[in-house]
């Protein structure tokens, strides 16, 4: 793995080189999602069942498009007693996290007979989006599922990819049908996106779509974007890692290793004030990459996005990480804790030996749907409130709005809106004759 010292060559080459990982980086890919989605949005279940026999070769009809009960039970089969209980273990911990963030509506009033407020509303319609065959995440489900039901929202879909024999992945629906799912739809890809984006005869237009996916998906979600919200453009996985000479390296390593294998675009990095750990950080890595399963994509992840930049203090490296804003953060320092208040920008901070990047995957509970590609500067992880709406409420008796109303009007009248003026004068103008 290569070592660096930490400056502002080395750091601005890092940067540039990680932005490359944005899904705007794609323009042929962005072209042909865009012409998915205009198929789609024109031609409804037409171009959908068309793409989904392209794309994954398997012939579906409105009749088989949902995921059956039959089927759902067939996936409880498949995945066994093992799988079930941990996914309701895993459940459990997201859902008591997540329950934590929930908002009520406040009001607040006063004598004078005014009434200010804010009513949080949950989403009426939300839509989901899980990978599909190798690329099957059921952690993915409970951590976009959950928070949706926990905000209240009435209808939950969920998009899936079915293999050629029409079957979605037996893990998928298994978690889907534990979160809460209503229906789940056996279609994936841009056009699994625009049909919930739009609305077809047989997938309902939703609020919100969330949810993980390759290039085509994200991009399709960016398209899609202001025709319904999104959670985010998710780029690749990306793990930092702040270390110091306390460190173990080998824990590092296997870290770092752990997101590498994402993807060939994640991105794997360390800063640390120690060459020496450095040097065996780097050999732990390529003892570790020939044992792995998918060792060619770690190893093309970590020859192209993967770095260790040793720095000449820990000021100076909690300044790169801020500035690298990572998905992320593990800090691995002597007291992870006085660290922790000095970092600003990071999707999520794990501390210490212990709590290693997969433990946010699956069971600690905090969702891992996480901003990437530096936007941890101004994102946050998936939560409850990203599934509400909230509306300002006001009421205001002629009494409490009597001492206001030549205040307004003033204010009115100075940025040249003499119709917001009269609103207000219109009810006063008998006392303005007297």
């Amino acid at each position: 793995m290569k070592i660096r010292t930490l400056n502002s060559e080395n750091m601005g080459a890092l940067l540039e080189l990680m932005q490359k990982r944005k899904p705007s980086s794609f323009p042929q890919q962005e072209k042909a999602v865009n012409e998915i989605l205009t198929a789609v949005r024109e031609k409804g279940d037409e171009a959908l069942f068309a793409y989904t026999e392209q794309f994954d070769h398997a012939k579906l009809t409105p009749e088989t498009i949902l995921v059956s009960a039959e089927e759902i039970r067939e996936a409880y089969e498949e995945v066994g007693a093992d799988f079930l209980r941990i996914i309701r273990a895993a459940a459990s911990r997201i859902r008591a996290f997540h329950e934590k963030q929930l908002e009520k509506s406040w009001f607040v009033t006063e004598e004078n007979g005014s009434l200010l407020g804010q009513r949080v509303i949950p989403l009426q319609k939300v839509g989901l989006y899980a990978p599909g065959g190798t690329a099957a995440y059921p952690s993915s489900v409970l951590m976009n599922v959950l928070p949706a039901k926990i905000a209240g929202v009435p209808e939950i879909i969920l998009c899936t990819p079915c293999g050629a024999d029409g079957k979605a992945a037996a893990p998928t629906v298994v978690a889907a049908h534990e979160a809460g799912v209503g229906r789940i739809f056996k279609i994936g890809g841009a056009q699994a996106v625009a049909a919930m984006a739009f609305g077809t005869e047989s997938v309902p237009k939703v609020d919100k779509i969330t949810g993980p996916g390759n290039i085509y998906v994200a991009l399709a979600k960016k398209a899609v974007y202001g025709y319904v919200s999104i959670d985010s453009v998710a780029g690749p996985s990306e793990i930092l890692i702040l270390a110091d000479e306390s460190a173990n390296p080998r824990y590092i390593a296997a870290d770092l290793l752990s997101q590498a294998e994402h993807d060939v675009l994640a991105s794997a990095v360390c800063v640390t004030t120690s060459m020496e750990l450095a040097e065996k950080i780097s050999n732990e890595v390529e003892a570790f990459i020939p044992g792995l399963a998918r060792r060619d994509i770690i190893r093309s992840s970590v020859d192209t996005y993967g770095v260790i930049l040793v720095a000449d203090n820990m000021e100076e490296a909690i300044g790169a990480v801020n500035e690298i804003a990572s998905e992320h953060l593990e800090i691995l320092t002597a007291d992870p804790f006085a660290v922790m208040p000095k970092i600003i920008n990071a999707g999520a901070v794990f501390l210490g030996d212990y709590a290693s990047e997969p433990l946010g995957d699956y069971f600690a509970g905090p969702n891992h749907v996480l901003p990437t590609c530096g936007t941890a500067r101004f994102f946050s992880a998936l939560s409850v409130q990203d599934f509400v709406k909230k509306s300002s409420v006001i009421y205001f008796s002629k009494e409490a709005l009597e001492p206001l109303h030549s205040d307004i009007e003033f204010f009115a009248k100075t940025e040249g809106l003499t119709a917001h003026a009269n609103s207000i004068a219109v009810r006063f103008e008998k006392e303005n004759d007297r």
